[in-house]
């Protein structure tokens, strides 16, 4: 990662005069403000779009009841690009102008970064040595004007703002405006923040307004804390591919990432029970080495070796199932070329976390999915540190810190489970709470959702060991199943489905094969939470475009304007059938090849629950 634009510093005179009011910082367009005031012994800030208020005087806190007072300021601006090792973007800008506030806490000095970009903000306090030892609380209200909903957290419920005054909010939250704005409340850079855990947020009684708040005992010189983020968009898709947070976050200083590869793969813990007449499907060696064959035979990078392959482990040493040869499975897909993401639960005991990573390592695993570790930050903090010094990729599971824009940081933390994984808790994973996650969830960065079941209704019929507790409540379509798998931004494609059943349908999971997970270009044209998406994303010359639906039949125009000029594709569709239907008739689906060209609209036909996806190949010029 380097800088390629050089930074340049403006003088604090030069500052006022571009910027205006004092304490007072723009985006480089203009449209964005943030102004910051001391009164009453108090710190406020405001934001505003285009001289429309977006956040109305909102005190910030580090230390609880401390008197706040200005003593100095200083501007710059920071133009500059970088690359990330994989993501939804083979290069990113970082434009934007910082404020940095010189202050005092009841004496103490203390200092406000605040960095404004085209797309957001974001503002983190740097404390001296003689806070070592003092407890910090930093606390960020949010007084939202004209807001008429929220949606969020993990899981995707949506949440309206009436009668739910003095309630947990969770993190993050979008907010969306009566005049249609999206204004998305996060944080980055949490692993710099060391001692600080995830913030929490709680509604205010006046249904207004919300506050975030999060601890820690200062460690002295330089401690920081997270930035606290603000995005703002025209839709939730402007969010999704908002890159504020990454920008935010701490570089990486690998000086070799070649070993992190995302990729695709399959998952077994879905398929226990599973039966093709000659064959069931198990937590065994040979389950697994019949997975690792489809993986090779299709091209697929990664296996994931989920629960139960040991039985214990405690104090340096692991129990392994019996049915398991784990270094055979390890041996037999390296020899075809498959990677293995190997699954740990810390509530089967305590293996010893100072030599867990490097016995994976030794095991020759590529990575780990680390599951239960609990909403522990210093932990987390841990893992990554470890993870990395191993050289293994790191999946967190079941309700890890989200950490958000840790990715650039750590780019082998390469998906999570800060959401629901498709056949987790049924009334909390429907068509709409995907969307909602697409669009809140992945605010905090790559999701592990495990989408792409093509056995739709062998699931719901109960078919599967670890299938739906409810049956018949699952509810998509094979191509939404498809779509999804683009939709979501992830370095761990995790497919969760047996693969006989990607074989009877070997013609639509041919768009899964040729999809790659990491991008040179990612928009999304079309979006309304809980109802609708359609993310188009760019590998070279070729764009693959995805668009999921909620449980309204409807067509969305996907306008191919993000084309180049003079050029032809070939597009293949791949879209439900006219009789598809997310719960009478979820496996149906057609696909068609045509021509088309920059400007063309494909009208994106979707069945309840359904889906839509296409390839778009340069084929020539007009």
């Amino acid at each position: 990662m380097r800088n390629v634009i050089s930074i340049i510093l403006v003088s604090l005179l030069a500052g006022a005069n571009v910027l205006g009011a004092a304490d007072k910082a723009k985006s480089p367009s203009g449209e964005i403000a943030v102004s910051f005031d001391t009164k009453k012994g108090g710190l406020f800030y405001s934001v505003s779009k285009s001289g429309v208020p977006i956040v109305a005087p909102s005190q910030i806190e580090i230390f609880e009841g401390a008197k706040m007072e200005r003593v100095d300021r200083s501007f710059s601006e920071s133009d500059t690009s970088w690359k990330p090792v994989w993501g939804q973007f083979s290069e990113i800008r970082d434009h934007h102008r910082e404020l940095d506030l010189s202050l005092t806490a009841d004496g103490m000095p203390v200092t406000l970064l605040c960095r404004v970009f085209d797309a957001g903000i974001g503002f983190r306090f740097v404390l001296p040595e003689e806070s070592k030892g003092k407890q910090m609380d930093f606390v960020s209200e949010y007084k939202v004007l004209d807001s008429v909903a929220h949606f969020a957290g993990q899981y995707g419920r949506e949440v309206i703002l009436e009668g739910n005054g003095g309630k947990r909010a969770n993190i993050p939250m979008v907010t969306v405006r009566a005049d249609g704005l999206h204004i998305g409340f996060l944080e980055s850079d949490l692993y710099s923040a060391a001692g600080f855990g995830l913030m929490n947020g709680t509604i205010d009684a006046t249904e207004t307004s919300f506050s975030a708040a999060s601890s820690a005992v200062s460690i002295g010189e330089g401690q920081l804390t997270a930035w606290r983020t603000i995005l703002i968009g025209e839709s939730g898709g402007d969010l999704a591919v908002n890159t504020v947070a990454l920008n935010l976050a701490a570089p990486c200083t690998l000086d070799d990432t070649s070993w992190i590869k995302p990729g695709k793969g399959l998952w077994d813990w879905r398929v226990h029970g599973y039966d093709n007449g000659e064959f069931v499907y198990d937590i065994d060696t040979r389950s697994y080495l019949r997975f690792i064959d489809f993986c090779a035979e299709q091209g697929l990078e990664y296996f994931t070796v989920d629960d139960h392959w040991f039985k214990s482990a405690e104090d340096g040493k692991m129990v392994v199932s019996p049915e398991v040869d784990i270094e055979k499975v390890i041996t037999y897909a390296k020899d075809r070329g498959v990677k293995i993401m190997l699954y740990y639960d810390r509530k089967k005991g305590n293996f010893g976390d100072e030599t867990l990573f490097s016995h994976y390592a030794e095991l020759g695993a590529t990575g780990m999915k680390y599951g239960f570790m609990g909403n522990k930050a210093d932990f987390t903090r841990n893992a990554m540190d470890a993870a990395m010094e191993n050289r293994l990729l790191i999946n967190f599971h079941d309700g890890p810190v989200p950490m958000a824009g840790v990715e650039r940081t750590f780019p082998n933390l390469i998906s999570r489970e800060f959401c629901h994984g498709q056949q987790d808790s049924r009334k909390a994973f429907t068509p709409e709470t995907f969307l909602r996650m697409a669009m809140v969830s992945a605010l905090s960065g790559p999701l592990d959702m495990s989408n792409g079941n093509f056995g739709i209704r062998s699931i719901n019929a109960g078919e599967r060991k670890k299938g739906p507790r409810k049956l018949n409540s699952y509810i998509s379509t094979v191509v939404s199943e498809v779509a999804r798998n683009l939709v979501i931004y992830t370095g761990l494609v995790t497919l969760p489905d047996a693969p006989e059943e990607y074989r009877k349908k070997i013609d639509l999971f041919e768009f899964l094969k040729v999809m790659p997970v990491t991008w040179d270009d990612s928009l999304v044209p079309n979006s309304k939470i809980g109802e609708y998406i359609t993310v188009a994303r760019r590998s070279g010359d070729t764009w693959f475009v995805a668009s999921v639906n909620d449980q309204t039949e409807r067509t969305l125009n996907v306008s191919l304007d993000f084309l180049e000029e003079g050029r032809v594709y070939e597009v293949d569709l791949y879209q439900d059938a006219g009789d598809s239907h997310g719960v009478r008739n979820p496996e149906a689906y057609e696909i068609k090849t045509m021509t088309v060209r920059k400007g063309d609209v494909i009208a994106a036909r979707m069945a309840v629950g359904g889906g839509h996806a296409m390839v778009l190949r340069l084929v020539g010029r007009n």
